[in-house]
């Protein structure tokens, strides 16, 4: 099967819709498909293959497939000579064209909140060490920061600023750094808790 190129990394194909043109045209199911049809549907469940098969076991665990694809699938991951996985990989290509127009979406509904729990994660850490690097850079940064996340340990926290700002002035690795990270990670987490439970809880209706 077709490894991804970096574009469709960014701009996942096995998300976007199938179309399907092994039934014909819808207004005359006789109608022949052509070369480009026929390469367009094939890419498209080859990269939802590919994909199925990079996922780690627990999420594949939770896409709902037919069962011989979940086997294919799982056996695939077991296999590590180029020659055998190129194989499997191609039979699990004939599996995934056997696939219902019904089968598809429910798979790319699936993946698709990975993908947006991947991009959440990826923006929380960067908003972590936008912070982590605020801290180190100034003390106007340190007041915000206190002033936004009141529960934090004041302390603490200037005592990791401080040593962080001495690594890195004598280029020394990055231990207070870290557990700076660490700090504001669990302050951050804690106002994202705080939120939660400041959301009003809906009422009953009455009988």
């Amino acid at each position: 099967m077709r490894a991804m190129s970096r574009a469709s990394r960014h701009n996942p194909t096995y998300l976007q819709p199938v179309v399907r043109t092994d039934i014909g045209d819808e207004d005359d199911p006789d109608t022949p498909k052509s070369k480009s049809q026929r390469k367009r549907e094939v890419n498209a469940l080859q990269d939802l293959g590919t994909a199925l098969e990079a996922l780690p076991k627990d999420k594949l665990a939770k896409v709902p497939l037919p069962e011989k694809l979940a086997d294919a699938l799982r056996d695939a991951k077991r296999i590590t000579s180029h020659e055998g996985k190129r194989r499997q990989m191609q039979y699990i290509g004939k599996l995934m064209r056997a696939l219902t127009d019904e089968d598809v979406e429910a798979i790319r509904r699936v993946l698709a909140t990975f993908v947006g729990a991947s991009k959440a994660e990826t923006a929380r850490l960067h908003a972590i060490e936008r912070w982590r690097d605020r801290l180190i850079g100034g003390d106007d940064a340190v007041t915000e920061f206190i002033a936004a996340h009141p529960a934090c340990d004041v302390q603490a926290l200037r005592t990791l600023v401080r040593n962080a700002r001495k690594e890195a002035q004598l280029a020394k690795p990055p231990k207070s750094s870290r557990e700076l990270f660490q700090m504001v990670k669990q302050a951050l987490a804690g106002n994202d808790r705080e939120d939660e439970s400041d959301q009003p809880e809906a009422e009953d209706d009455e009988a």
